[in-house]
């Protein structure tokens, strides 16, 4: 049992090597004074004083920022309501039907999404650019939020909503002093993955952005097809230690929403 234990350890260390690797070995790059990647000269930080000295970078990343926030505070709004909706049907059939049609999105490839918001919008004459990004992106993150919303409401006991109803709670009531409180961790949840995914996606983007507008997995692409530049490290890194950061603080916002509902239930 414990050389299983141990083996299984070691199994994980090297998953993690082999996934943070590369990661690391380009964040260590980007404090390079060189222009390459094959011999690190000296430290500098020339290559993030160049991302913040270049305005059109800086537009680029506050596009990102704007369209991963907006995204992602509407997707959980529509993503919730989605669920308790989901939830609170009472044909199975018709549930499961929805909970499918839902699964499928996700497991969608990002490319098919893509093209099809691409033909959409220009079916209809919806010009490319930041609403068209932003549609998307809140399109393919309310699925995700749904998902994290949906375990928080089936384990939430309905005996709750019940003693709410009896004491003269209204629908309103219900939900926004019952409901939204028990799965808040749901809640916030779903709102960081939507805008992680929604800073992280290129795919879907790929296809939506159009002349003028452009995010910053966009741009990188971009900048990587004219050559290699340790710019490009230098940005990668800083959207890296974004996303450590936002998942840090996830996982604060996740526990002290923990510790105030056991609590509140002791």
């Amino acid at each position: 049992m414990k050389k299983l234990l141990s083996m299984s350890k070691i199994y994980l260390i090297f998953v993690f090597a082999v996934l943070y690797a590369p990661i690391f070995y380009l964040i260590f790059y980007s404090f390079n004074s060189g222009g390459s990647m094959n011999n690190f000269e000296s430290f500098t930080l020339e290559h993030y004083a160049a991302v913040f000295e270049d305005s059109r970078l800086i537009i680029i990343l506050l596009n990102t920022v704007l369209v991963a926030l907006l995204s992602g505070l509407i997707a959980t709004i529509i993503g919730t309501l989605g669920a308790i909706g989901i939830i609170s049907i009472k044909d199975k059939k018709m549930r499961n039907t929805l909970l499918s049609l839902n699964n499928v999105l996700i497991v969608s490839p990002d490319v098919v999404i893509g093209a099809s918001f691409l033909i959409l919008f220009t079916m209809i004459g919806v010009k490319l650019g930041f609403a068209s990004v932003l549609v998307s992106h809140v399109a393919f993150s309310v699925p995700i939020v749904v998902l994290m919303v949906l375990p928080k409401l089936l384990e939430m006991n309905t005996s709750l909503i019940d003693a709410a109803r009896d004491l003269g709670a209204t629908k309103r009531d219900v939900l926004m002093r019952v409901i939204l409180p028990y799965i808040s961790p749901g809640i916030f949840a779903g709102f960081f993955m939507a805008l992680t995914y929604s800073l992280d996606d290129f795919a879907v983007t790929f296809f939506v952005t159009g002349n003028g507008f452009s995010t910053l997995s966009v741009e990188i692409y971009s900048m990587a097809r004219a050559g290699i530049s340790l710019t490009i490290n230098a940005i990668s890194g800083l959207v890296f230690a974004v996303t450590v950061l936002i998942v840090i603080g996830y996982y604060f916002i996740n526990k002290r929403s923990k510790s105030i509902a056991t609590g509140g239930h002791q």
